[in-house]
């Protein structure tokens, strides 16, 4: 595990792989489109999520590897899913027996994985990093299928994600995160005030 301190995260900006860089710049691209509900953006946050799977699989984050490579299958399905008049779309919010049903699905499916994981010693966060994945993947979900609520899953898995990929010496990954946990916010507030003018339809 690594030190996570202001003079190791130094460090570890210095020494960041080109490829890190690539992935956090379309990663960038990718949230401000998303936000506008441009499609692009599925584009560049495929991109960005494949060069993360290897910076994952590297860190000994096999859950964040397989999320991050599911993402790109989410980026396809997401092109596929919103046109080019996705921006049009009107948000909309799930029930919340889904959600329910949904988030004890993950803890449990996380906790399944999370033995399994520990048993083989490869993850370094078998939980956290089970959990994070199963979140994501539903959040996903819910971003692509227009549903206000995806922008709150995503504030506590983009703060889970700072988290592990600063402990495990990936600072520039880390702080995308946290770039990604503001646009989150951000993102909320914004399709909020979209779903409100829309007459908050269902």
């Amino acid at each position: 595990m690594h030190e996570f301190s202001s003079s190791a995260l130094l460090a570890q900006l210095r020494d960041t792989h080109p490829a890190e860089w690539v992935a956090v710049a379309l990663g960038v691209v990718y949230v401000l489109l998303i936000l506008r509900r441009n499609r692009w953006g599925w584009l560049a946050g495929g991109i960005s999520s494949l060069i993360l799977t290897a910076l994952a699989v590297r860190a000994r984050l096999p859950m964040q590897a397989l999320l991050q490579f599911s993402y790109v299958v989410a980026a396809v399905y997401g092109w596929w899913r919103w046109d080019s008049q996705s921006s049009a779309q009107r948000i909309g919010v799930w029930r919340w027996r889904g959600h329910l049903i949904a988030v004890v699905a993950c803890l449990l499916v996380s906790l399944a994985l999370a033995q399994l994981l520990a048993s083989e010693g490869y993850s370094a966060w078998p939980f956290l990093d089970s959990l994070v994945a199963c979140l994501g993947l539903f959040a996903t979900w819910l971003l692509a299928r227009v549903y206000l609520e995806n922008w709150l899953y995503w504030i506590l898995i983009d703060s889970l994600s700072v988290y592990l990929f600063a402990v495990q010496g990936l600072a520039v990954t880390a702080l995308l995160f946290m770039f990604y946990l503001a646009i989150a916010v951000q993102g909320f507030r914004s399709w909020h005030a979209s779903w409100r003018h829309s007459g908050g339809a269902a």
